[in-house]
């Protein structure tokens, strides 16, 4: 008998889940609702698109609805999913064109709704020229604003991963760029200081003007267009305003029907079902499992999405999963101008927000050995280790330099959902060339040196 699932969400989880019902079974028939006009824009790609590194904004996605010809495949965008009738397992799905509705009965329903981004409390939000940065629509109206030359100062507020990318891409076509921010340094809940104050130095060298622990109080305009951002600490001209300041979930339309948390998210137990029979959350809009944290923290990440996803649709036919899901780390990276940076697992910020008790340790190094010098190539590395203090359990870590090491955020990793020791990465076989490495890799050399261990030399 043909198993009718249900997906809600076009993004990574929503992707991943028809690759993975379409690979284990045979007699399912598959139907995708995405509210959007455009199945699976990927935003984490908007900087490329921006600084006109894609073949076109078109490209940047996942998947189209022809990418599955399967006859038991239905993608269908412009719908959304306003309702979830449990008792019953069919949802109530609004063609967004016509403005009809229909009940879709489901067998198993897999939510993905994913986050909204969010725009600031205060007055002018709806004024011209006030953009998110989320999207293709927003992608390109921002791209049509870099290239208009009556575009001279742009003002983004939020300086994380897609804050950066904005003030970036907008320094990168010519204008000039102050990013805001309410805490105390750009990157602030990613990195600690010791790499952020490498950061913002770059920052501000390339003409980016910081200003952080500052206090929005409303966007001010002429003839219904934004010209200045008022802050407490004085006005900024503003011919253009990005708001990155962060996401919330979509799951208003879940209320009263799937049990949500006091933030809006999605509860799921460790099998990612939610309260209704048949009804699994995973993705941006549920919370994940930290291997690092040992509980379900935020993790808004393609990556994190697509396991819970496998996971899901591996155990979607069993009475009671024969496992939990096993967790995630929760890995990255980043360029902010010449730097490369990735980090994985905790942090001194996500750790505090956890209640998980780390101590740290900074290491900088050269990437190569010193008799190769840094006109040829060699440049500074920098890594930095969280751990339990007791046990030494790896929980977190990051690695920055103007060379690309984040290859190395993987080996980090790995390395944490293995719950490995300061001790085993200290000893970890790595490979040794002098054109590509130390006699000590980085990692083992953070790794000794937060063991208190003696400096290997460098020569």
């Amino acid at each position: 008998m043909t198993k009718r699932v249900v997906i809600v969400g076009a993004s990574h989880g929503g992707h991943q889940s028809i690759l993975e019902l379409l690979s284990r079974y045979d007699d399912v028939d598959i139907t995708l609702f995405e509210a959007g006009d455009f199945i699976s824009f990927m935003s984490c790609g908007m900087e490329l698109y921006l600084e006109d590194n894609v073949t076109a904004v078109d490209d940047v996605r996942n998947f189209s609805e022809d990418s599955f010809p399967q006859d038991n495949v239905h993608i269908l965008s412009g719908h959304e999913v306003t309702k979830i009738n449990g008792d019953g397992q069919t949802v109530t799905v609004k063609d967004l064109k016509s403005n009809e509705t229909s009940e879709v009965p489901y067998d198993k329903l897999i939510l993905s709704s994913g986050v909204t981004p969010k725009s600031l409390p205060v007055v002018g939000t709806d004024l011209e020229n006030v953009y998110l940065m989320r999207g293709k629509d927003w992608a390109t109206k921002i791209k049509s604003k870099l290239t208009d030359p009556s575009v001279k100062n742009i003002t983004v507020i939020g300086a994380g991963y897609i804050g950066i990318e904005a003030a970036e891409a907008a320094t990168k076509a010519g204008k000039h760029v102050t990013l805001l921010d309410v805490i105390d340094r750009p990157l602030g809940t990613y990195l600690d200081s010791e790499l952020t104050d490498v950061l913002t130095k770059e920052l501000t060298e390339k003409c980016v003007e910081v200003k952080t622990g500052v206090k929005i109080t409303e966007f001010s305009g002429d003839s219904g267009a934004v010209a200045s951002v008022k802050t407490d600490k004085g006005d900024i001209p503003s011919d253009l305003v990005i708001q990155a300041a962060g996401v919330q979930p979509n799951t208003d339309w879940l209320k009263g029907t799937v049990s949500l948390d006091d933030r809006g998210w999605i509860k799921n137990d460790q099998y990612l079902r939610t309260n209704l029979p048949n009804v699994y959350a995973l993705g941006d809009a549920t919370l994940a499992y930290s291997v690092a944290a040992g509980k379900k923290v935020p993790i808004a990440l393609a990556t994190v999405a697509r396991r819970e996803a496998r996971y899901v649709v591996k155990h979607l036919f069993e009475t009671t999963p024969s496992e939990p899901f096993g967790g995630v780390v929760g890995s990255s990276a980043l360029s902010v101008f010449d730097y490369h940076f990735a980090q994985s697992g905790l942090n001194s910020f996500t750790a505090e927000r956890a209640g998980v008790e780390v101590a740290t340790s900074f290491y900088e190094d050269t990437l190569r050995p010193a008799y190769v010098p840094e006109s040829k190539g060699n440049p500074k590395v920098y890594a930095q280790l969280f751990f339990e203090p007791q046990t030494h359990r790896l929980v977190g870590g990051a690695v920055m330099s103007k060379y690309d090491v984040t290859a190395q955020g993987n080996v980090l990793a790995l390395a944490i959902q293995h719950q490995m020791k300061l001790e085993d990465l200290a000893e970890a076989d790595f490979f040794f060339q002098p054109g590509f490495d130390r006699q000590w890799s980085l990692l083992n050399l953070a790794a000794q040196h937060a063991l208190g261990e003696e400096e290997f030399t460098r020569k």
